[in-house]
């Protein structure tokens, strides 16, 4: 770690990609369901069992994937997440970001903080470029087939995976390492080096905390859907996000720009703690 380290934090769905990534690489091919017919279950049986909403569409998963007899391996799930639409330009996006940071003198590390599935995001194209991928997963057998959740991540819960982060302390199993106590100047990437890019409702619990301890909050829509930017101007309106635009990773898009700007702004506070 000889240049100070980075973060750029993301959602998945709504925010590298449009819609919800279960809906291109399982739903309607595979189990032959309706997306909406599929979520209002997910609703009614989180609802019915007093349960939480990521773990009951998980379970929804597995059931209707036995009933239909598909395939459950983790291999199967891999080739799935190879499916997944992504926004134009993020596959190039991040060499760019790293290329800026590089000159600027900041580490910059990538890392997914999802309440998708880990397994269709280890299987897409850009599984790669991520430090750690933390989203909500399944829990496989000696056969690496799936049985069951083994972690779900819902829209509070995520933002534990920001003080993993914050500390350094990566792995989600730790739970010694990340409460033990660690003052905030001796934490190896504070706040203000950290940016989460979201877009909805599951990520506003994550932009608080970001805006609290002044981080870099952006909000993310698509603009095939008005409805997803009239969201991000909420999160703005609310003081949830500082800056928003929409899902174009593209080379100068306006959504590069900001990252451009973010990057530049953690850099000159690098320089002013030095001098402080």
């Amino acid at each position: 770690m000889s240049r100070p380290l980075a973060v750029f934090a993301y959602d998945f769905d709504g925010t590298l990609a449009p819609g919800n990534m279960q809906e291109h690489a399982f739903i309607p091919d595979e189990l032959g369901m309706k997306h909406a017919d599929f979520w209002a279950e997910t609703a009614r049986l989180a609802q019915e069992q007093r349960g939480d909403g990521i773990l009951a569409y998980m379970h929804l998963m597995l059931a209707k994937a036995h009933e239909k007899g598909l395939e459950l391996t983790l291999d199967s799930w891999r080739r799935r997440g190879a499916n997944l639409r992504l926004f134009p330009g993020v596959e190039d996006w991040f060499a760019r970001q790293n290329a800026r940071a590089e000159a600027l003198g900041l580490d910059l590390r990538h890392f997914i903080i999802s309440s998708g599935n880990r397994e269709l995001i280890e299987g897409s194209p850009i599984a790669h470029e991520f430090e750690r991928i933390y989203a909500s997963a399944f829990l496989f057998n000696d056969r690496q087939e799936a049985v069951g959740p083994a972690l779900a991540i819902n829209y509070t819960g995520k933002t534990q995976y920001l003080f993993r982060i914050n500390k350094w302390t990566l792995n989600e199993w730790d739970n010694d390492a990340i409460n033990a106590v660690q003052i905030a100047r001796d934490r190896p990437v504070p706040f203000d080096r950290i940016a989460f890019f979201g877009d909805g409702l599951t990520d506003i619990p994550v932009m608080r905390v970001m805006t609290d301890h002044g981080g870099h909050p952006v909000a993310v829509y698509d603009p095939e859907k008005p409805y997803t930017e009239a969201a991000a101007a909420k999160l703005l309106a609310d003081g949830r996000s500082r800056l928003a635009a929409g899902g174009d990773y593209r080379d100068g898009s306006k959504l590069d720009e900001l990252a451009d700007e973010i990057l530049r702004e953690m850099a000159r506070g690098v320089t002013t703690n030095l001098f402080a």
